[in-house]
């Protein structure tokens, strides 16, 4: 069968703001990415893409299509992607159990050193990591959007039956047939 994960994003608002004349379609603006700087390994170059974290995942198990899977959130979205993969493969966890898991995020940048932790990361787990020199900054429910939202559907791999889980933290859906 055929599979697909997508991931569509503007990146800022609603982009550059600029809409492609005739069309309504708002043009992206990821180039806000590039850095002047002739000496980093994302300046601003012809021929160049930007860095970016438009990155819609695969599994495959054994060699088999195994699932489909997207955590959206900018700089959160690999992060997002290794959390939701080690909950799925190392702790054989459900979709929608690996998608609730409270998460944890180095905020938004490349140089960033703040370490974000999700409510429902226990205040022990956060004091240790304040200890070992850790800038830790505990986020609540209100400010979740942060930890980026996701959606995975996996196919059991002995009847072939898709199955999957939406992320709480934004609106979203899976859809498999």
């Amino acid at each position: 069968g055929n599979a697909c994960s997508f991931i569509n994003s503007l990146y800022m608002g609603f982009g550059s703001g600029i809409v492609a004349e005739g069309t309504g379609v708002f043009l992206q603006n990821r180039g806000a990415n590039f850095v002047l700087d002739a000496n980093h390994p994302n300046t601003l170059a012809g021929g160049k893409r930007p860095y970016h974290t438009i990155i819609p995942g695969m599994l495959l198990k054994d060699g088999d299509f195994y699932g489909t899977f997207g955590v959206m959130g900018g700089f959160m979205q690999p992060q997002g992607h290794f959390q939701v993969v080690n909950a799925l493969i190392d702790d054989d966890i459900n979709p929608q159990e690996a998608l609730d898991r409270p998460r944890w995020c180095l905020t938004a940048g490349t140089d960033s050193s703040v370490l974000a932790l999700e409510e429902g990361i226990p205040v022990k787990t956060m004091a240790r990591l304040a200890e070992l020199g850790h800038t830790v900054q505990p986020i609540s429910v209100r400010a979740r959007g942060l930890f980026g939202s996701g959606q995975i559907i996996l196919r059991d791999q002995q009847t072939g039956a898709l199955f999957g889980g939406s992320d709480p933290r934004k609106d979203g859906l899976v859809a498999a047939f």
